[in-house]
């Protein structure tokens, strides 16, 4: 077996980019291009499409996404590793195959399921947001834990072409591919380690090819329209180099590197996952040339004896509603706006929400002494049991076109069906992971 493994990332949540990741599957020289597209929001939003239409709920891009990939990707060899199937991955996979025959393409899907858990919760499990009963929040609408990379293991050795999963966890869409190509064990702690911390440094894309780290004047990146994506030459070891294609945009350097190791990793002691308890204190970073840098070192404990589980509930409408002031005294009447809309809506709503954007709404209150923005945005928010309810928000906000205060304009609103996300802890030997397989030449099958 070849001692060299390449894994690429085209995607690190739902509504990334097209291009960038076709560009990395033409001329990235590939074995693997993995698209992340999942989060607790996007699969929350996935099951409301599936509560409409039980044929959707998977990735709402993924027709764009493969018709765009699945050519160049079959000439060139590559497989693809993705979570788009989000609430429905067997419906994906149909989709998949539908547009495979359409273009004429011969294509393998295997699709991994296990992770809808729903019907295993008892509703005694406590959630993590507060240690209350999952049940607290009936009606539940869904339940799908996180699988690790060991649930990939048996779609991979199908042969297939396209492996479509619904919730696994982030790096282990990356690791498993690693563990497959190299075989290495389900308790070979500190490579699956290694092989984490990776994925970790993958799944986020553009991130660490200076997406997210780009600040003007103090962490410049070069190119910022045409961001490459990147991708990892892992070895058996589970060291690997990250690097992108020549010629795109962004950089990728240590200061990247480790801004992303330390994104959303809580305690670097302990990052839990599905596949390990990874220690990424002992990571070693190093700098290998232009866009290229090291990673190696991470070690492992063992393995969380549980799986977390992403529970959705019914948690009503929201409703909302906008208008903006702009010009001299702009913030004064803006402010005289959301006392209106307050005073209009007050015992109407138990949670009632109203920003000056511009000024109060990503802190909660301005920080500025002298308050005199040329413009501000007033957005007035509320959840409510109906949707008509919900609509009372919108409608007090379009009304202050000619009930004042002066100058309002650029009116919107709108009400949005919820579904809550609480997370809960459930027993391993409760999942039962599988694969069903899709193919364009012959009917379904499953392992």
């Amino acid at each position: 077996m070849e001692q060299r493994l390449r894994i690429g990332s085209g995607a690190g949540f739902s509504g990334d980019r097209l291009d960038a990741a076709l560009v990395l599957a033409e001329r990235g020289e590939l074995d693997y291009l993995v698209l992340e597209c999942l989060a607790e929001r996007t699969i929350a939003l996935a099951q409301l499409r599936r509560r409409k239409d039980p044929s959707r709920g998977y990735d709402p891009r993924l027709e764009q996404r493969i018709e765009q990939l699945l050519p160049v990707l079959k000439a060139r060899g590559t497989r693809l590793v993705s979570n788009m199937g989000a609430a429905n991955p067997l419906a994906a996979a149909d989709v998949i195959i539908a547009m495979a025959r359409r273009l004429g393409v011969a294509v393998k899907v295997a699709v991994v399921t296990g992770d809808d858990v729903l019907e295993q919760l008892t509703g005694h499990e406590r959630t993590l947001e507060g240690g209350v009963p999952v049940a607290t929040f009936a009606p539940l609408v869904s339940a799908n834990a996180y699988l690790g990379s060991a649930a990939l293991l048996p779609a991979l050795a199908s042969g297939a072409d396209i492996i479509i999963t619904g919730r696994v966890a982030d790096p282990s869409l990356f690791l498993g591919p690693m563990m497959y190509h190299y075989g290495w064990r389900e308790d070979d702690y500190w490579r699956l380690a290694q092989g984490t911390c990776v994925g970790h440094l993958l799944e986020c894309a553009g991130q660490i090819c200076g997406g997210y780290f780009a600040d003007p004047g103090r962490k410049d990146v070069p190119n910022m329209a045409w961001l490459g994506f990147p991708y990892a030459d892992v070895d058996e070891g589970g060291g690997a180099t990250i690097g992108k294609v020549a010629g795109t945009g962004g950089r990728i350097d240590l200061a990247t590197a480790k801004e992303q190791l330390l994104y959303e990793v809580t305690d670097p002691y302990g990052y839990l996952t599905p596949d390990v308890a990874a220690d990424f204190s002992t990571v070693q970073l190093s700098q290998r040339g232009v866009d290229r840098v090291a990673v190696s070192g991470a070690r492992g404990n063992g393995r969380p004896a549980q799986l977390k589980v992403s529970v959705g509930y019914v948690a009503g409408y929201v409703g909302e509603g906008e208008i903006g002031y702009g010009g001299t005294n702009a913030f004064a009447r803006a402010r005289l706006a959301a006392d209106i809309v307050r005073e209009r809506l007050n015992g109407q709503f138990d949670q009632l929400r109203v920003d000056l954007i511009g000024s109060t709404s990503l802190n909660g209150r301005s920080f500025f002494s002298d308050e005199n923005p040329y413009e501000v945005r007033l957005r007035v928010a509320a959840r409510a049991a109906t949707a008509e309810r919900a609509a009372l928000v919108g409608d007090e906000v379009e009304a202050l076109y000619t009930n004042g205060p002066a100058g309002g304009g650029g009116t919107r609103k709108y009400v949005q069906e919820q579904v809550g996300i609480v997370s809960t802890l459930i027993d391993r030997d409760r999942v039962h992971a599988g694969v069903a397989i899709r193919n364009s030449q012959s009917h379904a099958e499953a392992l």
